[in-house]
């Protein structure tokens, strides 16, 4: 039995090192690609991503909100940096320019985030977050992940054309992982992440050309500023703005998974608990910022991952984190982990996140709407799903500086949701819509009995 146990573990903590591997590997890889760094620069910012992700999983669950959780480089960000590159050149600005502001607006958005921390503003700000507006951010985070996701399984990160033989692979793993958690043996169910990124990295070997391309050197792994320097290239102040907004808006993230995750430990996060998140994700937006990283959150896709995997224990987790460090510390290790195929990982975290759907309709139980509150969700939910769907490109005329803002949908939405929330006095628009809806029913019922004796 004890060394069932310990195998348990260490699968488990095997389980979370791919997850936390799958989560991260797509990241350093696209930035990089967005900066037109080279391979010797991806390489490293590959590497100090595995060490720095690691690290934050084991100051969160051990000095931060101490839940099994995962500390990752986040989505939000993700989607903004890429859009300012990309819209870099209409903005007049380099690059390294546009590098260096980032850089300072993430290190200034990390300092204001450790001292609502340490102050003690997360516990007030958790009125925001209520039921109606979890949902919404619950699942825009999830339709941004699966549209990533998607575009990566589908062969899109690589070629503008989806390539057939890769696209039925990807299903073909989709299908496979589907039918093992409907109906595989209950103990292994646990371990789907796993067993699917094995079993579809090893099609995909047989299948493709899966030679391991080795990594160039050179340069150092703790380089300050590798994407720009902040003294020796103008700032953008522009550029530090939206960096900063973005920082602050990236703690509804914390906020929501924490309230997300409400439901599987069935226990609301500690004020305490949400102080500790805050401090670590502050700690690790400075050091983004200064060694060139996607900045960190608490990643709401973890909710998922434990309804799938069902291990709420923390020396699995502390394990992969240990592991996913150590990964960045030894070049070879992460040059042979780089070779997982992209469109496996994603197609895997494809089915784990499915769930997600469930975490943000468990928000709305008990939760009734009239046909004026509906507007509640409704307006912030599907103007931030209208706008994942549309490029860059179409807001060109817009100035080049709030591009960023009002182009990711992702961003807006939860803009929208947190301020539309506040601002209009749902609780009395719902009472005057019941009070409606009682004064209709009994001019109904007197219709009705009028007409009977009649």
């Amino acid at each position: 039995m004890e060394r069932q146990g310990t195998l348990k573990t260490a699968l488990a903590g095997i389980q979370w090192l791919f997850f936390m591997f799958a989560n991260t590997i797509v990241i350093p890889l696209t930035i990089g690609h967005a900066f037109e760094l080279g391979a010797a620069d991806v390489a490293l910012m590959m590497q100090r991503s595995f060490i720095l992700t690691g690290a934050a999983c084991l100051m969160q669950v051990l000095w931060g909100h101490k839940w099994v959780l995962m500390e990752g480089q986040a989505g939000l960000w993700w989607g903004v940096i890429i859009s300012l590159c990309a819209s870099a050149p209409t903005m007049g600005i380099t690059l390294p320019e546009l590098g260096a502001s980032l850089a300072v607006g993430i290190v200034l958005a990390g300092v204001t985030i450790i001292l609502l921390g340490l102050f003690g503003v997360a516990d007030k700000l958790r009125p925001w977050f209520n039921p109606n507006v979890m949902f919404v951010i619950l699942l825009l985070i999830g339709s941004q992940l699966m549209i990533i996701f998607s575009k990566g399984m589908l062969g899109l990160n690589d070629s503008p054309e989806i390539p057939p033989n890769i696209a039925l692979l990807s299903f073909a793993i989709i299908v496979f992982l589907l039918l093992f958690n409907l109906f595989g043996p209950k103990k292994l169910r646990n371990f789907s992440v796993l067993i699917g990124i094995i079993v579809g990295w090893i099609a995909y070997a047989l299948l493709f050309d899966a030679r391991v391309q080795p990594m160039e050197e050179g340069g150092s792994l703790w380089k300050l500023f590798t994407w720009g320097s902040p003294t020796e290239h103008s700032l953008n102040l522009g550029v530090i703005g939206v960096a900063y907004v973005t920082g602050l808006l990236n703690m509804a993230n914390s906020m929501a998974t924490l309230k997300g995750a409400a439901v599987i430990y069935r226990k609301e996060a500690t004020p305490r608990q949400y102080s500790g998140a805050f401090v670590v994700t502050g700690i690790m937006h400075m050091l983004a910022g200064l060694f060139g990283v996607v900045p960190y959150s608490t990643f709401a896709s973890s909710i998922g991952f434990l309804q799938a995997s069902r291990i709420l224990n923390r020396l699995p987790y502390i394990i992969g984190a240990v592991m996913m460090m150590v990964f960045g510390f030894v070049p070879q290790l992460a040059e042979m982990f780089s070779a997982l195929p992209l469109t496996v990982g994603n197609a895997v975290l494809f089915v784990a996140y499915l769930s997600m759907l469930g975490a943000s309709l468990k928000q709305l139980e008990g939760i009734s709407f009239t046909s004026r509150s509906i507007y509640r969700v409704a307006l912030p939910l599907f103007i931030g799903l209208a706008w994942m769907t549309m490029p860059n490109t179409v807001w060109v005329q817009f100035p080049a500086l709030i591009r960023p803002l009002i182009s990711n949908g992702l961003l807006l939405g939860m803009m929208i949701t947190l301020i539309f929330d506040r601002i209009v006095p749902w609780d009395r628009i719902e009472e005057q819509d019941r009070a409606d809806g009682q004064q209709s029913s009994q001019a109904a019922a007197a219709a009705a009995e009028k007409q009977v004796s009649a």
